[in-house]
């Protein structure tokens, strides 16, 4: 198994922070206030989903390539090819599948105050996980209808697409691969973004996993970032202002720049970049370091959990207090309920779900390529 990258759990610690800022403010809080209404104009958590996939294509791309292309024969690379799926989907699935019947289970019972809305809605919305095309009904319903609580799922969906068909171009392009790479980030790199190549952008992937192909290259070690080492904090200074320019770029009032999905892949990629050495740039000092290192690890669940569960807190507070609207004076009671339910779910999910169904799923996949090494 590779090793962690913690530098890279870092920033998926904060990318997952960020998106729970993002969705708050129109899903957890009901109201309207001027410091809310500041932060999104001002500040837009959006970016954080190509900082996953940038991840996501490094991470994954850097073990299967080689395996791929160090195979023997089509027989060799079927059974490498079907060994990553089945990693992945018991990785993957498990705890999508949960908290998405978790999710349905909450609007019939647990809908008083109709924030998880209707039956109908959810229903269509589970459908599109599980079937993996959410990002299909995510650009159908924007704008037009509710898509449901599951919404976030549409990632998960473009993911799993990219995913399925990956190896396959692996197999085709064989040594023309990083130039299939290329050109298919160029093209959505210098395009104008519709919403429907917005729900199916892979540039940030196609990044990360070019990536990975340098890294197993001599230039790849010429260029770390050493420079980086030099004061304490530079790293997680640099981190930071990254962090900040793409939220401000992704604002949609300020309108900084017409690419900005663009940018976002571009410097999603340059701080994957950063964390790739494994330098421990990002946060030197404990016990900050840690917390981070244990968001990042848990970021897959309080993905899927947080929706949920800032829903959830609005049920409770409309029961408690169903005389009136909800304001400023009940943003701190919302918060700190809500991180009671993120925070104790995600772990649960990461301890009992997620670590050993993926220690089932990665077994099933080493047996099944155990007659590759013993024909």
């Amino acid at each position: 198994m590779t090793k962690r990258i913690d530098d890279i759990e870092i920033l998926r610690g904060f990318s997952v922070l960020l998106i729970v800022m993002h969705h708050a403010r129109s899903n957890l809080f009901t109201w309207s206030s001027p410091g809310l209404e500041r932060f999104g104009v001002y500040f837009s958590g959006t970016f954080c989903v190509d900082l996953f996939f940038a991840i996501s294509g490094y991470l994954i791309a850097r073990e299967l390539i080689p395996r791929l292309q160090a195979s023997n024969g089509p027989e060799a690379a079927f059974r490498i090819t079907l060994a990553f799926w089945i990693r992945r989907a018991w990785r993957i699935l498990p705890s999508a599948w949960l908290w998405l019947g978790l999710t349905l289970l909450a609007v019939v019972a647990c809908n008083e105050s109709g924030a998880f809305g209707n039956f109908r809605t959810n229903l269509e919305a589970t459908i599109a996980g599980v079937l993996q095309v959410a990002n299909l009904r995510f650009a159908e319903t924007f704008g037009r209808s509710p898509y449901g609580v599951s919404f976030v799922y549409w990632t998960l969906s473009l993911e799993e697409q990219f995913y399925l068909t990956f190896p396959l171009i692996v197999m085709l392009t064989r040594r023309y691969l990083p130039y299939a790479l290329i050109a298919l980030v160029l093209v959505q790199l210098l395009s104008e973004r519709t919403l429907m190549t917005v729900v199916f952008r892979t540039d940030a992937i196609a990044l990360g996993i070019l990536l990975a192909i340098w890294s197993r290259q001599s230039t790849y070690e010429m260029a770390k970032p050493v420079f980086l080492l030099n004061k304490k904090w530079l790293g997680t200074v640099v981190m930071l202002g990254l962090f900040f320019c793409m939220g401000v770029v992704g604002s949609t009032v300020l309108q900084v720049i017409s690419h900005e999905f663009s940018v976002f892949a571009l410097l999603s990629a340059l701080l994957v970049w950063i964390a790739s050495y494994n330098l421990n740039l990002f946060i030197p000092l404990q016990p900050f370091r840690g917390l981070m290192l244990w968001i990042g690890s848990r970021s897959y669940a309080i993905y899927l959990v947080h929706i949920p569960a800032f829903f959830l807190t609005r049920e409770i507070w409309f029961r408690l207090h169903p005389e009136g609207k909800h304001g400023d004076e009940f943003f701190f009671v919302y918060l700190a309920t809500a991180l009671v339910l993120i925070v104790p779910f995600s772990e649960l999910n990461f301890r009992f779900i997620e670590t050993p169904l993926r220690r089932r799923g990665a077994a099933m996949a080493q047996r099944f390529s155990e007659p590759l090494a013993n024909p």
